[in-house]
């Protein structure tokens, strides 16, 4: 099946998801292509959906940068997803030079990890001009005060490579 033709109208952005290992980086694209897809339409993808590969699946790890594309009345978006673990940090190099702008996704039961730091680092060096920062896995932690500390963590990270 061929794909639509993209929509010159609309002005384009490529964004992009980075961060540490099993934080949920591929869990919030599914869940934006989820909410978009309900609200302007197109196509909405199961977190299985996102990484193609075999190994990748049978691993439940992405390796390669995958890509997907949504859009909302105002803007096209094409997203990458870049994968955490740091055998592969070659890949989210080459997704991170592609974004207008990164999703830093930092799970609140773990805080800032390794793959974090040199995500934060690596996005600064390629030139990714606006990073946002979603704190996932919130509903996992029992005491506010441990929420707070991470996002104070998370601030003084991002302050460093500022």
């Amino acid at each position: 099946m061929a794909k639509e033709k993209f929509d010159r109208s609309k002005p384009h952005v490529n964004i992009g998801t980075i961060g540490h290992v099993d934080h949920g980086k591929t869990t919030l694209t599914a869940a934006i292509t989820k909410v978009l897809a309900e609200q302007s339409g197109g196509a909405a993808f199961a977190f299985d959906e996102i990484d193609k590969a075999p190994e990748e699946k049978a691993r439940g790890i992405t390796i390669s940068t995958a890509h997907v594309e949504y859009e909302t009345g105002e803007r096209h978006y094409a997203h990458v997803d870049c994968p955490g673990h740091a055998d592969y940090v070659k890949n989210m190099i080459t997704g991170a030079a592609q974004m207008d702008g990164a999703i830093l996704v930092v799970s609140a039961n773990d805080g800032p990890m390794p793959q974090t730091r040199e995500h934060i680092l690596l996005a600064r060096q390629v030139g990714v001009p606006a990073l946002v920062v979603f704190m996932n896995k919130v509903d996992l932690v029992d005491d506010e005060e441990l929420i707070e500390l991470v996002e104070m963590e998370i601030r003084e990270l991002l302050s460093e490579y500022d």
